[in-house]
């Protein structure tokens, strides 16, 4: 059965213009004015809408064994969220411990997902050692289509490696053409400052951003490109936080290193005074790097405007107040680090960047969807409306407004971190290659319907 989108308000990252929208089975096949309706076509009405590509998550954790605990979402909850929060593809960090094998760990991510996802999804290989028998793990996991690397400079002893680890990961996947994704921090300057703070009798969430200064971001972000640009690797630093660790971004793009900057939403939207909420409530802000104080908020966005910053994920990693974060009460350094927002990253980045004129229409699918599709090989089949992609489309009414919720969000996690804040604009119909599966921005798909995309190497050799 075809679809057929009318009266469309298409708004891709560097257009904008009124027209049908024409798909065949899983892809757009015409776009033009008063197309014909074929029997047996489902119509979809966009008057008075935009229509957006399909959204797309770089940066999340579903299934994540962390810090003696687990994520709470499944595939069969994040991607409903995912949709009615007009995200059609996500791209999971595969996260083995440093003792686990590399290809058994990307084969038991894969069977999470296989058969429970109602979105399209992805994978990023986590690299969390690196020995004699990586090189042809890392090889095969390329070849199955997962054609990008995960490096943490952080979390010692559990996900992250040795600078020796770093230079021959970097060095593969200049080989290999493959792009490696990095949370930058140092392991060592945050394992030093946990335990003086701790030693103070300073054990509360509100200590978290203080044990990881942005200084200690900086440091990461400059490490990294450092390797980078004496491999020749292409590089993506994850979820930047401050002033400091995009000066450093900047400063070795300046000097011709292939990196790519990524920010995500909570820190767009929400500052450190939300972790100095008292009574343990600040548990629900904790992530790494922390939340950082107002000021950079503003740096970040008018990045995010310029350039500067090329794509907004989310970083989602839900964890339940209750029985979760709460294992670090007494200690901070036991709090499940995340902040769930899967569903909220397109609202919140409409409300607080188009609406409030931080940022236009056209930097709003760049950065949440058309950049993305770039820089990990899904473009142009995804991030785009054309004949021949995906029909991956948001139909978004951005007369309607919201209020967000723990009570009615899809996400499996027991708060919201915007419990009470209120939307401009939402997400009314998500079709993912060419099935509605959101409509009234309500779920109405198929579980079954996400495909893994296998992607190519496409950062040079």
């Amino acid at each position: 059965m075809g679809l057929l989108v009318k009266n469309s308000e298409i708004v891709t990252a560097d257009a904008r213009y009124r027209a049908d929208i024409a798909c065949e089975g899983e892809t757009i096949t015409r776009i033009g004015f008063d197309l014909p309706t074929p029997a047996g076509t489902e119509v979809i009405d966009a008057s008075g809408k935009f229509v957006f590509p399909g959204f797309i998550d770089p940066h999340v954790h579903i299934y994540l064994p962390f810090m003696g605990t687990f994520a709470k979402d499944s595939y069969d909850t994040a991607s409903r969220a995912a949709l009615v929060g007009g995200t059609t593809t996500f791209i999971e960090m595969v996260c083995p411990s440093r003792a686990d094998d590399p290809l058994e760990a990307y084969e038991l991510w894969k069977s999470q997902a296989a058969g429970r996802s109602a979105c399209d999804y992805a994978f990023h290989m986590g690299v969390t050692r690196f020995d004699d028998r990586t090189p042809e793990q890392l090889r095969r996991i390329v070849a199955d289509g997962t054609a990008s690397f995960k490096v943490f400079l952080a979390y010692k002893d559990a996900f992250g490696i040795e600078d020796s680890e770093l230079f021959r990961t970097l060095e593969l996947a200049r080989r290999l053409g493959v792009i490696v994704t990095a949370h930058c921090e140092n392991a060592e300057l945050v394992a030093q400052l946990q335990r003086r703070l701790l030693a103070e009798g300073k054990s509360g969430p509100e200590w978290h951003e203080p044990s990881r200064p942005p200084t200690v971001e900086a440091e990461g972000v400059h490490h990294l490109a450092t390797f980078a640009e004496l491999t020749g690797a292409h590089v993506y630093v994850v979820h930047t936080s401050c002033d400091q660790a995009l000066s450093a971004a900047w400063r070795a793009q300046s000097r011709g290193v292939a990196l790519w900057v990524e920010t995500v939403i909570p820190y767009l939207v929400l500052d450190r005074t939300y972790a100095e909420r008292p009574d343990f409530e600040g548990a629900k802000y904790v992530m790494s790097p922390p939340l950082r104080e107002s000021r950079h908020q503003g740096v970040l966005w008018n990045a995010l405007r310029t350039g500067q910053i090329d794509t907004v994920a989310t970083d989602h990693a839900p964890f339940d107040i209750r029985g979760q974060k709460e294992m670090g009460r007494g200690d901070f350094t036991r709090i499940p680090n995340g902040i769930p927002s899967i569903e909220d990253r397109v609202h919140l980045l409409y409300t607080h960047g188009v609406a409030a004129a931080r940022i236009d229409l056209h930097r709003f699918v760049q950065v949440a969807s058309t950049q993305a599709a770039k820089l990990f090989g899904l473009f142009p089949r995804k991030g785009t409306i054309q004949p021949g992609a995906d029909a991956d489309l948001v139909v978004f009414d951005p007369n309607q407004r919201g209020t967000i919720s723990a009570r009615s969000h899809y996400m499996n996690v027991d708060y919201s971190a915007f419990e009470g804040w209120p939307i401009q604009g939402r997400v009314e119909i998500v079709t993912v290659r060419g099935r509605v599966q959101v409509r009234g921005s309500q779920f109405v798909g198929t579980m079954d319907h996400g495909r893994m995309l296998k992607r190519e190497a496409t950062h040079g050799t």
